[in-house]
């Protein structure tokens, strides 16, 4: 279970008891260095790594790291905002120990999330896993809500030897095809008992839609640890295959056409044990309340998808009648639908149902992404929205009077429009905080103005190998 606690300077309570006996089972274990991850706002994983005989100084004062990564691009070059982008200050990095974790791909080290706070102690108001925490804990006190979520992970396996910057996919049999199965076979496996042996509990490993692509799914957790765990089971995914001689790909878009690779968001709201989704009176067995939250996720999706489709390559990916989630519309187990209902099979409705948020890849900061959809719900359940009518099939087909009239709406078609509908949103605004949904707008207009002239092969090339 993830803590909630902010961390301080001399360390989260009870954390200094429990540093020398993790320090000592660690090295015990081989362990010699400890990678200290968090995800900035570009949606990129940024690491500084310490020896494990460094962790009780992490634990109690933390390890330094500049603000300057709040408006890193993808591509390393540096937008600015009002406070953020200088050269000048200094961050402390607190590891998560709940989270620490020693790492079954990468022998010789241990990995933990970290959250970012001053120099002074207070909460970096840029970090995007304290906004997470915060959001949780808010909806714990305000709605007396919490959350299961899960992220699904699709990723495009290709040949190591393949020429430098392109693209090979390293098996050749058909979609979902049992042939891709057996030629990665050894992978695979591989890649299974390193997240057994990271207390990773898996639901599904399969071969996916597009040439050498996968999708693995993993079990619910709350949200923050949620976000946690689709950072490290990408770190496992990378490095298990980097072993076997083969490298992956977690873009939108590894190539311009087809189908590319999602980061679907599945959240669920509890109350006191209670799945919300399931038992209620209204559609599908939601309670009012959920039905309400599933309403506010959907009215704000044009603003969300700046969030959770943040890249250039995510508009590649968004096209209608590719399962991709391209229409504010929702349904029960309807795959073109923004947001999907899942009801589960008979007998687990009580633990299953869920629903799931489509338009989201995994080019998105996962902490920034579930927040802002949990605060667009919340937001719902505070107005007590009720959903429209359902859609069954592929909005696609409505035309233009229909659509209207069913309050189906083609979302933002490039990250310029996703962000004028982002600015446009105070309550996403308002919940990431002046400093953060600055970081987010100008982090976002950098990488549209990064590619702008491009054509799709080259803004799918310019961030293939980035994520």
């Amino acid at each position: 279970m993830t803590t909630f606690a902010d961390p301080v300077p001399g360390g989260r309570p009870g954390d200094l008891r429990r540093v020398a006996a993790l320090t000592a089972d660690l090295s015990a274990r081989g362990v010699r260095g400890i990678v200290l991850g968090y995800v900035d706002t570009a949606g990129i994983g940024r690491v500084k790594t310490i020896p494990t005989a460094r962790l009780e100084a992490a634990v109690s004062s933390g390890v330094g790291m500049s603000p300057v990564f709040d408006t890193f691009l993808a591509h390393d070059s540096i937008v600015t905002t009002d406070v953020l982008g200088s050269p000048d200050g200094d961050l402390r990095l607190y590891p998560d120990l709940d989270e620490l974790v020693a790492l079954a791909g990468q022998p010789g080290w241990a990995w933990a999330p970290v959250d970012r706070i001053t120099q002074e102690g207070a909460r970096h108001p840029g970090c995007s896993r304290t906004f997470l925490r915060r959001i949780v804990t808010d909806a714990a006190e305000r709605h007396g809500l919490a959350f299961k979520a899960a992220i699904e992970i699709e990723w495009s396996v290709g040949l190591g030897s393949a020429p430098a910057g392109e693209f090979v996919p390293a098996v050749s049999g058909p979609a979902y095809g049992a042939t891709r199965q057996i030629e990665l076979s050894d992978y695979t496996a591989d890649l299974l008992a390193a997240c057994a042996a990271q207390n990773v509990d898996v639901d599904q490993l399969h071969p996916e839609y597009a040439p050498g692509q996968f999708e693995i799914s993993v079990g619910a957790r709350d949200p923050v640890a949620a976000a946690d765990r689709s950072v490290l089971v990408r770190q496992t995914i990378r490095a298990v295959a980097q072993r076997h001689g083969l490298r992956v790909s977690f873009a939108p878009a590894v190539s311009a056409e087809g189908v590319g690779n999602g980061g679907h968001l599945h959240l669920s709201c509890w109350r006191d044990g209670v799945n919300l989704h399931a038992g209620g009176e209204g559609r599908y067995g939601m309670t009012a309340e959920a039905e309400s939250f599933a309403a506010g996720v959907l009215a704000r999706l044009p603003a969300l998808t700046a969030v959770t489709a943040p890249s250039p390559a995510s508009y590649l990916r968004l096209k209608p009648s590719q399962w991709a989630g391209v229409f504010t519309a929702w349904g029960r187990e309807t795959r073109e639908a923004a947001l999907r209902m899942i009801t589960g099979t008979a007998g687990r409705h009580d633990q299953d149902a869920n629903m799931e948020v489509k338009p989201v890849d995994l080019a998105a900061n996962p902490y920034l992404a579930l927040g802002c959809v949990i605060a667009a719900g919340l937001d719902g359940v505070t107005a007590a929205r009720t959903l429209p009518d359902e859609i069954t099939g592929d909005p696609a087909r409505y035309g233009p009077d229909e659509a209207a009239a069913l309050g189906v709406r083609r979302l933002p078609q490039s990250l310029s429009e996703a962000v004028e509908e982002f600015r446009a949103d105070p309550v996403l605004r308002a919940a990431l905080g002046p400093v953060l949904a600055d970081a987010v707008t100008a982090v976002r207009l950098g990488e549209a103005a990064a590619v702008d002239g491009l054509g799709p092969d080259r803004v799918a090339a310019a961030y293939r190998w980035t994520y």
